[in-house]
């Protein structure tokens, strides 16, 4: 997966991923800008090329360091859930792939993200993918603490299930802000919508149940 040189995506690539936006539009996501997004990024190109004919199958990959790509609906969903602006400031807690960060990205936001997993950030760093997105800023450090120098951010998202909701993100999210973040243990967890109104009030949502990797804390050498 995520090899250095260059991939092909062609005709039939690009007729699976209409396929999938057609089975994410059946499970409900109805963000246009969203659809589009997965449909102009090239999954397959972030999997090992053996699993390049099930790429668009809208579930999950194992990737490096015991990691997972997500499962195409859980990126739309999160992402439709963050309501992205043009420019929005993002902070996305678990780089991974970077599959996730590039459909920020196509979406026209500054990405902000962070992975604790070390061969994991130098492997997508050989990602020739990620040429495509100078918006993408990644980082080497641990998701709980967040970025203090960079916030506040108009966006964060995390991208593996926490016990609790981290109050360093909380801190670093803007007034009028949103966060999206999978809440629970390993029986399961909710999503939760955060929003931080323009007195730095707090109201949080539940949207549904998921499955993510737990998020750890610290930094894995």
């Amino acid at each position: 997966m995520l090899h250095s040189k260059p991939r092909e995506d062609n005709y039939l690539h690009k007729g699976l991923r209409k396929q999938l936006v057609q089975a994410l539009k059946e499970k409900g996501i109805n963000d246009e800008r969203v659809l589009a997004a997965i449909e102009a990024i090239p999954r397959h190109f972030f999997l090992d090329q053996a699993f390049e004919r099930i790429a668009y199958e809208d579930r999950a990959f194992p990737i490096v360091a015991n990691q997972t790509i997500s499962q195409p609906y859980t990126v739309a969903y999160q992402t439709q859930l963050l309501e992205i602006k043009k420019f929005d400031k993002v902070l996305e807690i678990g780089t991974g792939s970077a599959y996730q960060a590039c459909v920020l990205a196509e979406l026209g936001a500054m990405v902000y993200t962070i992975e604790r997993q070390r061969a994991l950030f130098d492997f997508v760093g050989k990602f020739f993918f990620l040429s495509k997105y100078p918006n993408i800023k990644r980082f080497y450090g641990d998701g709980y603490e967040g970025l203090p120098s960079f916030a506040p951010f108009d966006k964060v998202i995390v991208t593996a299930a926490a016990p609790f909701i981290p109050p360093k993100l909380v801190e670093q999210l803007k007034p009028g802000g949103i966060m999206v973040i999978p809440v629970g243990d390993d029986n399961g967890q909710k999503m939760m919508c955060i929003k931080k109104d323009k007195d730095g009030n707090i109201t949080e949502e539940e949207r549904g149940d998921f499955v993510f990797v737990p998020m750890l804390t610290g930094k894995n050498k």
